[in-house]
């Protein structure tokens, strides 16, 4: 709630009145290049062009502070700073309430202002009477004007549910030809009839699905649910294209787990056209109501606004926990301090001041690699990171050693100020298990099987990786963390390069017996020149590691793996990307457009997913 003790009875500002309008503009102008750019996704979907979809991806993740910047020059270039009293920003906040009364968008909208007045005002000034600490305007039943609603319903026991199906798809009017839809629907009627079980359906048995497709990748995904009574049947529908351009059905979703590795964080941002972003998260929070509200908003492309959601519950936990930061376990890094919160589950993550050898980077160079990740394809083995400036911890939640540390090795960007400890930039993941530590307590419980999985999944996120053309650099286990759902993910990005920027070689056959005894090596080794041969000396010191990364995973040790893969990417081809097990598909031996890139995620159980 703002404090209103100190505003003025009368908004009398024309000033103030300005700012609100050219800070909503701002807004406004970013929306809707945000969802021209969404609409985008669906012609090439249909088209299948592939590669200027994921640029107009990436583009798009930038469009948010490229507005923010556009609209702090103009406010800095039209008013003089002492213009800019107090009593005017606390007028602008107030206008700026005004305005958002019926805005479809009222939440990203009180985001963009806060963004736009931190840029401008010191922190001193990051509190209610400037900028929106709590929303002011509620999202609470905002609908549509267009004659688009939310989400359509279709009602199975009046139709049927293979013709109700049938309508959900072509009501998406994709203009491209179903290979058999007929035959699809009939399959996908088979699985949800399992679903709902025998028990006859209520007369209000409804098929409710949101009115747009989510694209990512090359697939478009239809998400909705059933309802039958009191009972809550989520599912959704992936549609490909088969190697004809035909489109199919290519399965249905409906396991909880699989729908939220979906969602997942180490995934790229879905394209999706939507007017009321809170009504289709309040949807999809039907479909996974454990999955936070700010991770949703972020897998909808609207990180900012995620940030913001996800930056507000943490100071929520903060108010209601007394645990304090500790190092996060696992080995420490060269180039990061890890600390965490065990009550909460993220790292919060600080680059230091100077790296030691053997490591030679910058902290401006490890920030463009980070920026490289939030930019790229993730494939569900990358984790997302969020980036914050001047953040406020309280000095009484951190131990001295934890606190002495920070200060000792990143001086530069940790700052004590009163009760108050502010890092003025640093990330935050969510917290996984490192990978070396995974495979030391499996060893030690003597979980052969457990063992095995980490191995396979390692093994398969660096294959996956290598598809849309990352090389992880430095693949030591430590670098690798294994999610909640049995998931191994990339998330030391430091040393991350283009497989295209790679020269994967094979070590040349000494000439010489003193060649073979030299403690350096005798040929000369480029910047980017990498001996996969040589990854088995860091990776496979331990017998029963050995055993289940040479049957699963032979190939990573060769050159030719490696060279084969670049050369693919250099060919402009896409490999296809399924962010579900390969035996759900209705054809495990579907054909869908380009080579699929086989590895053993092909058959991951659900309670792996």
């Amino acid at each position: 709630m703002t404090n209103t003790a100190h505003f003025p009875k009368l908004l009398s500002s024309q000033i103030a009145f300005d700012i609100a309008r050219s800070i909503l503009d701002g807004f406004d102008k970013h929306y809707r290049l945000f969802r021209e750019t969404s609409r985008a996704a669906k012609q090439h979907f249909e088209a299948g062009t592939w590669k200027a979809a994921q640029i107009q991806l990436r583009e798009r993740i930038s469009y948010y502070d490229k507005r923010v910047g556009e609209c702090v020059l103009l406010l800095e270039d039209e008013y003089a700073a002492d213009e800019l009293t107090d009593e005017v920003w606390r007028e602008v906040k107030l206008h700026y309430i005004g305005l958002l009364i019926d805005h479809k968008q009222p939440e990203l909208a009180e985001t963009f202002f806060n963004s736009v007045c931190c840029k401008i005002l010191h922190r001193a000034y990051f509190h209610n009477d400037f900028i929106f600490v709590r929303p002011a305007i509620s999202t609470e039943y905002i609908e549509n004007d267009e004659p688009v609603p939310t989400y359509r319903v279709y009602y199975p026991a009046k139709d049927g549910l293979r013709y109700s199906l049938k309508r959900v798809i072509t009501n998406f009017q994709l203009q491209r030809p179903f290979a058999d839809l007929e035959g699809d629907a009939a399959k996908v009627e088979a699985r949800l009839l399992a679903l709902f079980g025998n028990a006859a359906p209520e007369a209000n048995h409804q098929i409710q699905v949101l009115s747009s497709l989510f694209y990512r990748n090359k697939g478009a995904y239809l998400v909705g649910k059933g309802i039958n009574g009191n009972r809550e049947f989520p599912f959704v529908v992936p549609i490909l294209h088969n190697r004809k351009g035909e489109l199919v059905l290519d399965t249905v979703l409906f396991d909880t787990k699989m729908i939220t590795v979906l969602f997942s964080f180490t995934r790229a941002y879905f394209m999706v056209d939507i007017e009321v972003p809170s009504a289709y998260v309040k949807f999809v929070r039907t479909l996974l109501p454990t999955k936070p509200r700010s991770e949703i908003y972020t897998m909808f492309g609207l990180q900012k606004h995620g940030k913001s959601l996800f930056y507000r519950d943490f100071l929520h936990h903060l108010r209601h926990s007394s645990d304090r930061f500790e190092a996060a376990p696992g080995i420490r890094g060269l180039v990061m301090v890890v600390f965490s919160l065990p009550s909460f589950p993220y790292v919060f993550k600080v680059i230091k001041d100077h790296f030691p050898a053997p490591k030679e980077t910058t902290r401006a160079l490890v920030m463009e690699k980070y920026l490289l990740v939030k930019n790229h394809d993730r494939v569900g083995r990358m984790a997302d990171t969020l980036e914050y400036s001047d953040v406020a911890f309280p000095r009484m939640r951190f131990g001295d050693d934890l606190l002495a540390e920070l200060k000792e090795v990143a001086p530069s960007i940790v700052e004590e100020d009163g009760d108050n400890i502010v890092i003025r930039h640093l990330y935050i993941e969510r917290r996984m298990i490192p990978l070396n530590i995974w495979l030391s307590n499996a060893e030690a419980a003597g979980d052969e099987a457990a063992l095995e999985h980490g191995i396979v999944e390692y093994g398969n996120a660096i294959k996956e990786l290598v598809g849309v053309n990352i090389f992880p650099g430095d693949m030591l286990y430590k670098n690798f963390g294994v999610t909640r759902h049995g998931r191994v993910v990339f998330y030391d990005y430091d040393e991350i390069e283009y497989i295209t920027d790679c020269n994967f070689r094979t070590i040349p056959q000494a000439r010489n017996e003193e060649d073979e005894m030299a403690s350096e090596p005798w040929y000369p080794i480029g910047r980017n020149d990498v001996f996969p041969e040589q990854f088995g000396t860091f990776l496979l010191g331990n017998a029963k590691v050995r055993k289940y990364f040479m049957l699963h995973h032979a190939d990573l040790l060769s050159a030719a793996f490696w060279q084969a893969r670049k050369e693919r990417i250099m060919e402009g081809q896409v490999d296809d990307v399924y962010p579900y097990p390969q035996q759900c598909r209705f054809s495990a031996k579907a054909q869908t457009a380009g080579e699929v890139v086989q590895t053993p995620h092909s058959t991951w159980s659900i309670q792996a997913a």
